[in-house]
């Protein structure tokens, strides 16, 4: 029995796609679990469903508290957790099921965006396409979890303390969780053709913002504070050996037109030449990214995409170095409370559909 769980907040027409997706592929026993975090738009209330069920958060407490509530919620033995902005492809969940009933050893899978995002703007097929493209290139052996798209055995998730409810934001709470299951002992793959639709707009501002502050800034301290960094995925060599390529270019441009602004037209220039340099070795580095890009969407989609491929790197390198501030800046870490924390109000209120909208 799959339990899917789903947390919501401003879900929006894109909640209604991913439940009705969802509740096509729901063998009996099945059920889905919606999670508002706060009433937001209500968007819930249009869930018809006998299937579903619907757990309002009286406040926003974030998606790593929503999705707990959803889990302690769930009678299945397989908790399978979706972002409200995904929509499933036909077969996963029987997929799903399959695997763990395939394989007695395995704890918990993620799987992948597919390369047709739903939003049409240059920015958000780009960054799905990146999105996918790291994770197609991973091993099929993880340590990590992915909460858009990842299935776990219940008594894993309970062993492991759920998600971590300290992150109050959609930031970095499943690697976190994968990371603990993984130190436990628990085996975690990908299966890279178990393909989800997302249907996110992505803009400029929410680029730089996710990868700085929610992304590498915390992952930072998560991966100081474990003293580890994991070859592969976003933490790959590949990746690494990316970024400080990128940041020896950016700051040798930076050098020259500040050596330039000075009347320093002569070691400007060697500046630049250097900065030129670096610049050509990043992105030959980076090639079969490119190359990728180039087969799914032409030559000047690729060509788009070097500059905003740069800043990916370069809002890593400056969430790295925030990361490592806040870490260095903490005398004392705080010890780990526990994750499901039994202070904490443990239900909230759960109503149906029909009940929401009489009220």
């Amino acid at each position: 029995m799959i339990s899917v769980i789903v947390p919501t907040y401003f879900g929006g027409s894109g909640l209604h796609q991913c439940v009705r997706a969802l509740a096509a592929e729901l063998d009996r026993g099945d059920e889905i679990i919606v999670v508002a975090d706060g009433e937001s738009d209500r968007a819930w209330e249009g869930l018809d469903d006998p299937s579903v069920r619907v757990l309002v958060n009286p406040t926003r407490r974030g998606p790593a508290y929503a999705r707990n509530r959803g889990a302690e919620a769930a009678k299945g033995d397989l908790l399978f957790f979706v972002d409200a902005d995904c929509v499933v492809h036909p077969g996963t969940l029987a997929r799903i099921r399959r695997e763990f009933q395939a394989d007695p050893t395995l704890s918990a899978l993620i799987g992948s965006y597919d390369d047709a995002p739903a939003h049409p703007s240059f920015l958000s097929q780009y960054r799905n396409l990146l999105h996918h493209y790291i994770h197609q290139r991973s091993r099929d052996q993880i340590r990590t979890f992915w909460s858009a798209c990842g299935a776990v055995r219940r008594k894993a998730f309970f062993t492991a303390g759920g998600f971590d409810e300290r992150y109050e934001e959609p930031c970095i709470e499943d690697i976190d969780l994968g990371y603990r299951l993984s130190d436990a002992g628990h085996r975690i793959r990908i299966f890279k053709d178990l393909q989800i639709k997302h249907l996110k707009e992505w803009t400029a501002a929410s680029i730089v913002r996710t990868d700085v502050l929610l992304r590498a800034a915390p992952w930072t301290e998560l991966l100081l504070r474990r003293g580890v960094v994991e070859d592969n995925l976003n933490t790959s060599k590949r990746s690494r050996v990316s970024l400080a390529a990128v940041a020896t270019a950016l700051i040798l441009w930076l050098l020259s037109v500040l050596l330039l602004a000075a009347g320093a037209v002569g070691m400007a220039g060697g500046v630049a030449l250097g900065a030129a340099a670096w610049t050509g070795a990043a992105i030959a580095f980076n090639h079969p990214f490119y190359r990728f890009l180039y087969q799914k969407r032409g030559g000047l989609f690729a060509l788009r995409a070097v500059p905003w491929h740069f800043l990916y790197f370069a809002c890593a390198g400056a969430g790295a170095m925030l990361g490592a501030i806040r870490f260095a800046s903490r005398k004392a870490q705080p010890s780990r409370q526990v994750l499901i924390a039994p202070e904490l109000p443990r239900t909230p209120h759960m109503v149906t559909p029909r009940q929401a909208r009489a009220a």
